[in-house]
């Protein structure tokens, strides 16, 4: 194909562009395209099998020989004195390629141990007992004080956010309405009936066209939903077809790469709350809490190895979370009770430190019904996440929260900054370069017709990314670099009148 041919228009793997209008989440233009991914391990997780700190290891048999993973078995991460349990390979191998963290000893001040009242306060944010709009929720709110009336449209086409299962999440519970859509499965195209309703002044006839606008809401989302997962993609071979959650997850992959434009997904994995049977009778090393660590890790791998292999690492992150975590010592039913402080995970390609956090310090000393004190509060890991990976300024996140803000370093290492990056003397700007699976350019149209094409040095078209493309305004233009090799390369664009190009570097 020569330069001067020009097709059908065309957009790479249903990717769309449009203009830059409002900003979702208010975030840095750097940052419009990211997505996070919230795991909640229903139940309260016990964090000290989970992540069993090393060095404390002695003090732990004191406290909880019957359930203790023994130390030649547990998955060491060479860091911290820090080891995982045997089934967790999966994070194991994640950790070592530098995509998984442990922030330690997560919790919040005088921690209330019932199942019903911790999950409120990890999903509103908040220790106040009257707050019941979720913490991002309350951010919604903040930019889009009418949802659901008159979304989607035009320039919010998706949903906010996706509760994957029966049930939405009261993370994303605003004042009208949750933010967030739940889908058990995205191929599943249901739609629901609906009439016409009139507000005819009376507390029916508003209600009903309260509920009749909600279910045209759903409707048009669950096709949005749908059309994006049949045009997305799965790449990677470890996803085992019997793990509910690794399911989940792969439909979640499939759904970011067919260009849903969702922000948040959250995932539900219940049964944690293992006050009997944690271990076998005759077997520590299994039981109902290996059975459900081995669910999260291999379903974790597996999703991180997609997103690799789909060119999405650097867009997408997340993190686990469970409403506390057990006692230091166990029970005589080879279980746990409900205690305090737990870690937290972070996976993703733009983690900033691996361990956040000290080990906790265990006593030689049984005392009753003790738990592993906070050190860090969940609201500072909240608000940082806004912060570090949606780039949400200070100002607008420390209202949300009934805390003084402590930030941690969580996801920055991605954060070079495109705001930072210069254009060059065309005016192109180009990130990440050199890239891999995705890269992005920046640009100001000027209300023409536009063809975008990757060129080799010997002046070949490599790929054509779109012809005849009406753009005007500032513009950020993703393409789809999977099936490039290894090379250098120009990305040229062009209308009626000029063509610059800006070098483009990929690596495999």
């Amino acid at each position: 194909m020569a330069l001067g041919s020009i097709g059908m228009p065309f957009v790479m793997n249903n990717i769309q562009l449009q203009t830059i209008q409002q900003k979702l989440f208010n975030f840095a233009k750097s940052a419009e395209d990211r997505v996070l991914i919230i795991v909640r391990l229903n139940g309260g997780n016990d964090g000290l099998n989970t992540v069993i700190p090393l060095d404390q290891y002695d003090n732990l048999v004191i406290q909880r020989q019957n359930i203790l993973v023994p130390q030649s078995q547990a998955l060491s991460l060479n860091q911290s004195n820090l080891a995982l349990h045997p089934v967790m390979s999966g994070m194991q191998h994640i950790f070592q390629d530098g995509q998984l963290g442990i922030i330690q000893n997560v919790g919040y001040p005088d921690q209330n141990r019932s199942h019903f009242r911790s999950t409120d306060i990890w999903s509103t944010g908040s220790l106040d007992p009257y707050e019941h709009k979720g913490w991002l929720g309350r951010h919604f709110d903040d930019y889009y004080p009418n949802y659901p009336d008159d979304y989607p449209n035009a320039t919010y086409p998706d949903p906010f956010a996706i509760s994957m299962g029966y049930n939405v999440s009261e993370t994303c519970q605003g004042l009208m309405a949750n933010f967030s859509q739940a889908i058990a499965n995205p191929l599943d195209s249901i739609t629901l009936p609906n009439g016409t309703s009139v507000d005819d002044g009376t507390y029916y006839g508003s209600h009903m066209v309260y509920l009749t606008n909600l279910i045209d809401q759903t409707n048009a989302y669950g096709q949005r939903i749908y059309n994006a997962t049949m045009a997305g993609n799965t790449l990677s071979q470890l996803y085992d077809p019997n793990n509910e959650v690794a399911k989940q997850l792969r439909f979640v992959a499939r759904m970011i790469s067919g260009g849903l434009q969702t922000k948040v997904y959250i995932i539900n994995i219940d049964g944690f709350d293992t006050h009997s049977g944690q271990v076998d009778q005759t077997n520590i090393l299994t039981g109902r809490h290996s059975t459900l660590l081995k669910t999260l890790s291999d379903a974790l791998y597996a999703f991180q190895d997609d997103i690799n292999l789909l060119g999405l690492n650097q867009r997408v992150a997340g993190f686990t979370f469970s409403e506390f975590g057990r006692q230091i010592a166990s029970n005589a039913s080879l279980g746990s009770d409900h205690g305090d402080a737990a870690p937290m995970f972070l996976f993703g390609e733009c983690i900033t430190s691996q361990v956040i956090g000290p080990n906790p310090v265990i006593s030689n000393t049984v005392v009753n019904q003790a738990g592993v004190p906070m050190q860090i509060d969940f609201r500072d890991v909240y608000a940082s996440l806004l912060k570090d990976w949606f780039l949400v300024p200070e100002e607008d996140i420390e209202p949300l929260f009934d805390h003084s803000i402590q930030y941690l370093d969580l996801l920055g290492s991605c954060n070079l900054g495109v705001e930072k990056v210069s254009k060059n003397k065309e005016g192109l700007m180009l990130y990440p370069n050199p890239a891999s699976g995705m890269t992005y350019l920046r640009m100001n149209a000027k209300n023409r017709a536009y063809a975008m094409h990757i060129i080799d040095l010997n002046g070949n078209i490599v790929v054509e990314v779109f012809s005849n493309k009406h753009l005007d305004g500032e513009q950020i233009i993703p393409i789809d670099l999977q099936n490039i090799v290894t090379g250098n390369y120009l990305v040229v664009i062009r209308d009626g009148m000029m063509e610059k190009s800006i070098k483009l570097f990929v690596i495999k």
